[in-house]
């Protein structure tokens, strides 16, 4: 399949900078091709924001950083209509969001009304100042981080803002292999300045055409639907997965079949994505958090109790 020939030569291409992570750097993938934005996880350090300028740079994208502090205005991250008074016309200035691929970073460090400015932007793909909206140019995602041990001065993502993201994912430390690898690699020249384009944003939005026609049989639509109708029913979930959980679901598990070279979905794309895609999506119960219980747990839980089916129909790769 030429879409997973174009797809591993893009994962190649970000491993020149990132390290050991390659599982990682298929879910970014996978959410850039089902449309969708990241919300990332972990301490500073680790890679955050070299795997999304790597993955900007690998498309040759348009690439914006915001940093977000407690002073930032929903201005500052939109835009803003400024009144020129020579042409005697508002002319709208485009802020940081209008770009192909955006660094939301240490997004819960500013306040929620500034938060909120982004929820336009990540579900409808444009921006609305005084009145006239302002479309955002197509390939558009979000890559968010946020640090997960510092809370003071903080702002937690509402519910609304979280489900948004289509992946919540986390780099980890690598281990003591990888880090000499990182350090042999960074010792002379930094191998980001050496990142070239290896294919452009209309290559990436012919690959997101191409999802689409990724085909999922109804047993495992059936399982899909299943696993969050648990998230529903689990005495450990005060608050269950909605609908929009179920189709951000489906849209993953069809991008990561064609990222693995499939034109088909397996109940191994699904049960691989429950976490990354459904886990940010819940509210655990009392009792679980009193409990020390993670999502993760309890997905992995509610998942192995759930039958797997076996497609009626298997079609193979072109």
């Amino acid at each position: 399949m030429h879409a997973a020939k174009q797809i591993e030569t893009i994962i190649e291409n970000i491993e020149r900078v990132v390290v050991g992570k390659r599982q990682e750097i298929s879910l970014s993938l996978v959410a850039i091709l089902a449309g969708g934005h990241v919300l990332l996880e972990d301490v500073p350090g680790v890679g955050k924001t070299v795997m999304v300028k790597a993955i900007a740079k690998s498309f040759g994208a348009h690439f914006k950083r915001i940093q977000f502090t407690p002073d930032l205005l929903p201005s500052d991250v939109t835009g803003v209509s400024i009144y020129n008074q020579k042409s005697q016309e508002f002319e709208f200035r485009r802020g940081p969001i209008m770009a192909n691929i955006v660094l939301a970073d240490e997004i819960n460090r500013t306040s929620p009304k500034t938060q909120s400015s982004l929820l336009e932007a990540l579900e409808e793909g444009h921006v609305t100042i005084d009145g006239d909206t302002h479309a955002i140019e197509q390939p558009f995602f979000v890559m968010a981080t946020q640090n997960p041990i510092e809370y003071a001065g903080t702002f937690p993502l509402p519910e609304a803002q979280l489900d948004r993201f289509l992946l919540k994912i986390k780099l980890g430390y690598p281990n003591p292999d990888e880090e000499l690898d990182i350090l042999n690699r960074l010792e002379n020249q930094h191998p980001l300045d050496q990142i070239t384009p290896v294919l452009d944003t209309a290559d990436l939005l012919e690959l997101r055409a191409q999802v689409g026609s990724v085909y999922i049989d109804e047993a495992m639509k059936s399982y899909l639907v299943q696993i969050v109708q648990e998230t529903r029913n689990d005495e450990l979930i005060s608050l269950g997965v909605s609908p929009r959980g179920s189709i951000a679901l489906l849209k993953a598990a069809k991008a990561l079949a064609l990222v693995n070279g499939r034109d088909y979905v397996l109940p191994d794309d699904i049960k691989y994505l429950a976490i990354p895609v459904l886990s940010h999506r819940l509210t655990l119960s009392t009792q679980a958090r009193m409990s020390g219980v993670s999502a993760h747990e309890v997905i992995e839980k509610l998942i192995n109790r759930i039958r797997v089916p076996v497609p009626k129909r298997r079609l193979t790769s072109s």
